[in-house]
């Protein structure tokens, strides 16, 4: 069963992309393009913000999304504001509580101190949040990587086993 929320798939092709693309391996090649094209800029933006914010999170989405999307940048609470949304046994935050979770986890990561001792958390209140009907992982990485650098450490992405770091996701996303 293909993810529909917008109930228009047969029509608009996957979450209305803007080739109205209707094979999701053709979709995950679009967002991969668009993310690798996007992401130096997404980056140069985060980088000049002194304090991250929502408005950033989103920005950073839009960046990254935006020549596949053309809702990319807005969240749920834009897009869904009636839909739940669950991995497994995992209930992501409702739309009306996404910009709170991110927040929390922007406060949260920007202390340095928090940051270096409970970097999960942060990284678990973001995920929370899944602000974003698709393309959560990859806007919320960049985000942590900037979040990271700037509390003192960082991490090597690329050699991040992708199961792994969703088990302990999941993991911290239960407790």
């Amino acid at each position: 069963m293909t993810f529909d929320p917008f109930g228009d798939f047969e029509t608009q092709g996957y979450l209305r992309n803007l080739t109205k693309e209707k094979d999701l391996e053709i979709v995950r090649h679009l967002e991969h393009a668009s993310f690798m094209t996007g992401i130096d800029a997404a980056l140069e933006h985060l980088t000049k913000s002194q304090r991250l914010s929502y408005p950033d999170l989103l920005e950073t989405h839009r960046i990254l999304f935006e020549a596949v999307y053309p809702w990319a940048g807005q969240d749920r609470q834009t897009t869904a504001p009636d839909l739940a949304i669950s991995r497994g046994p995992i209930l992501f935050a409702h739309p009306d509580d996404i910009q709170r979770a991110a927040n929390y986890a922007l406060t949260r990561g920007q202390d340095k101190e928090f940051m270096k001792a409970k970097p999960g958390e942060v990284i678990g209140y973001l995920a929370y949040a899944h602000p974003f009907l698709d393309g959560n992982g990859r806007a919320i990485m960049v985000i942590y990587a900037i979040l990271s650098l700037r509390a003192g450490f960082s991490i090597d992405w690329a050699t991040t086993d992708k199961a792994d770091y969703l088990f302990a996701q999941t993991k911290e996303l239960n407790s």
